[in-house]
């Protein structure tokens, strides 16, 4: 089960970015945010690419790889501006909602199908989502339906979760038709490359502000390059709906990480809505086939 572990602390390693970016960089807006790690990130996955053997490359490597970097970038920038505006609690719980998609994404790009326990793990993931955003001073039926309308950062994670789907099982296929080191450590160095330069270039971003902040840039940096190589290892191990299924037990940290740190309120609502989510995902790991 080396591949479950290595799903765990990609979890891990996912929150924890999430985390340390809100805390230390949402003041600078969403560019700011995303350029963080991929400027400090960018010489790790390049210097570590010069270490990997090069695989021989297929039309399917080039064409997952080319498809990859929009879906990714565009996937990436909303990311970071749903957590800078709304709390962890209330967005990141939206990604579990990624294995759900993967069920038709995994099918059409990978032939994976899940069976009916996948089919009932995606209605309990649903429901923790409902759960989630229940106010506990309004319980009625219709009042977490209208938090998700009233919350843009739960509605912009929501649609990541969508876009992720799509680039978890690309990003497999290119594994498949390469290795999972040199695809993540080119498809990372071209990808931090490319929007880093975006960001400078269109989004105002500043070099000379990236440069205040070494030391947190540079943790930014290593969460961002263990998150990717984690990720790589553990999906090229096992299907890719099961192996996004343990990793969206970042949900759950990130959830702890929004009440510790950020000290967001109804912890114990929001925290039963992700526990429900988690369960869904757990059912499809332990019993889809």
């Amino acid at each position: 089960m080396l591949w479950a572990w290595l799903s765990l602390l990609t979890a891990v390693a996912a929150a924890s970015q999430d985390a340390w970016i809100k805390r230390h960089f949402s003041s600078h807006g969403p560019f700011f945010m995303a350029a963080f790690p991929l400027v400090y990130g960018f010489p790790l996955f390049t210097l570590s690419l010069l270490l990997v053997p090069v695989p021989e490359l297929d039309r399917v490597f080039w064409g997952c790889y080319l498809a990859s970097l929009p879906i990714n970038g565009i996937a990436f920038l909303i990311y970071m501006n749903a957590i800078r505006i709304s709390p962890l609690s209330l967005t990141v719980p939206y990604l579990a909602f990624t294995p759900a998609f993967m069920i038709f994404t995994g099918n059409l790009v990978l032939g994976e199908l899940p069976n009916i326990w996948g089919t009932i793990g995606i209605g309990v993931t649903c429901i923790g989502g409902y759960v989630l955003n229940i106010d506990p001073r309004d319980r009625r039926l219709f009042t977490p339906l209208r938090a998700f309308l009233a919350e843009p950062g739960s509605r912009q994670m929501f649609f990541v979760a969508f876009l992720f789907s799509f680039a978890a099982v690309v990003g497999k296929k290119g594994i498949l038709h390469s290795s999972p080191m040199f695809f993540t450590l080119s498809f990372f160095s071209g990808f931090s490359l490319l929007l880093s330069l975006s960001l400078i270039w269109l989004g105002g971003v500043q070099i000379r502000t990236l440069a205040l902040s070494p030391a947190k840039g540079a943790a930014a940096g290593l969460l961002f390059f263990a998150h990717g190589v984690l990720h790589a290892y553990a999906i090229a191990l096992a299907k890719a709906a099961y192996m996004i299924a343990i990793k969206r037990l970042s949900v759950l940290f990130g959830v702890i990480y929004g009440g510790l740190f950020f000290r967001e309120t109804h912890m114990k609502i929001r925290l039963s809505g992700a526990v429900l989510m988690l369960a869904g995902t757990v059912l499809i790991l332990l019993f889809g086939e």
